[in-house]
């Protein structure tokens, strides 16, 4: 069974221009746990002291999901999460040749050294925390080097072993796939007899996010990371709710409650000032409209000729819009769904021309304005037949 970190509340505020203030990430949060993600991680509690006093109030309430905290490799960090009250720390440290010698001016032991030494700390303050080491830029490190201090980490007491895909670089089917990244690293600690859980982090620099993150489980890792409306640093991460769903439908996850979704994401777009895309899957507002004419007649009959998911699965409702493709079968849906069954076929057609038209002005007609176009080709053929 695999576990879901939401990290609306950090990785989320990491997109440029978003804040949630602190009512809004209680709110969020206890979304989050109805819906049931396995892990809420609330925030960076050094980064301000108001993301340190949201921190600590989420981690008071009762939540069933574990409550967690952002860490870097520093015990003053550590303090300050472990005095939020949160049951989860993940701490984070590069481990590239690259970056340790250009950015931090010391070399993988000194490093290392650091990692395991605020791990054993953590642990010290709070044995039964779970510890989460995170190598940055994890998939374009020395591969040596990510098992190294990995291995490290894990025999100072970490329990999970996140892998960073830190700039969205993977691509499933080629050298760079996720699937073939975390099978090496678990058959390295299986070599050592280590069974940390694996957790990935997947950014959606090329649009492969959640491709990556399937990667990932179907590789077997054990917690996949996700934020509402995928927001993040630059193009965000992998997001909840195309998560949760494909996990449900396609692998047989079945334990979220998927109802809560649309009301979840509504909340965050509204704070955050992020619209949700139309064409969003699953919570996008044309996620399930069948617009076409051929669609709508065929959709009406059986839905499942144009779908493969329904939109009772997250409370929503199916929707046939009406504009410039529309067809005379889905006027006539649309006219049944008013109470307007009785409408002669010669009128039937003005009604169409006048939905085509207002569709070729850029705009879709909904129930509403149909029953005033309606009014106006009846009020019109009485006029012409006086």
């Amino acid at each position: 069974m695999v576990w879901v970190l939401d990290s609306t509340l950090r990785e989320g505020e990491q997109t440029p221009g978003v804040y949630f203030d602190k009512h809004i990430k209680l709110a969020i949060a206890n979304m989050l746990d109805e819906v049931g993600v396995d892990i809420i991680e609330a925030g960076h509690p050094m980064v301000t002291p108001e993301i340190h006093a949201a921190v600590k109030s989420i981690a008071q309430k009762d939540y069933k999901a574990i409550v967690g905290a952002h860490s870097r490799s520093l015990k003053a960090d550590v303090d300050l999460a472990l005095e939020c009250g949160v049951n989860f720390i993940g701490i984070f440290y590069c481990v590239s040749d690259e970056r340790l010698n250009t950015v931090f001016k010391k070399d993988l032991n000194t490093a290392i050294n650091q990692i395991t030494d605020v791990i054993k700390y953590a642990k010290s303050q709070k044995p039964d925390l779970l510890v989460r080491y995170t190598p940055e830029d994890t998939v374009r490190s020395q591969f040596e080097n990510v098992v190294t201090a990995a291995v490290a980490a894990v025999e100072a007491g970490a329990d999970i072993i996140s892998v960073a895909d830190t700039t969205g670089y993977m691509v499933p089917g080629t050298k760079r796939s996720m699937y073939d990244y975390i099978s090496r690293l678990k058959d390295e600690f299986a070599k050592r007899n280590l069974n940390p859980k694996v957790a990935v982090h997947c950014h959606n620099d090329r649009g492969l996010a959640l491709a990556n993150s399937l990667d990932a489980y179907r590789a077997g890792a054990d917690i996949i990371d996700a934020a509402t409306l995928g927001l993040g640093e630059r193009a965000g991460i992998t997001d909840l709710a195309q998560l949760l769903v494909v996990l449900t439908v396609d692998f047989g996850e079945n334990r979220w409650n998927l109802k809560k979704l649309p009301e979840l994401y509504d909340l965050v777009s509204k704070h955050s000032g992020v619209p949700i895309p139309h064409n969003f899957p699953m919570t996008g507002k044309n996620a399930f409209t069948h617009c076409a004419g051929v669609h709508t007649h065929a959709a009406s009959i059986n839905p499942m000729h144009y779908e493969s998911l329904t939109p009772e699965l997250l409370g929503r409702q199916r929707e046939f819009a009406l504009d410039h493709m529309s067809g005379i079968a889905s006027l006539r849906y649309a006219l049944g769904l008013i109470g307007e069954n009785e409408i002669d076929e010669e009128m039937q057609n003005d009604i169409l021309k006048e939905v085509k038209a207002v569709g070729q002005r850029g705009r879709t007609v909904d129930l509403s304005e149909l029953k005033h176009i309606v009014d106006a080709v009846k009020h019109h053929q009485t006029y012409k037949h006086i």
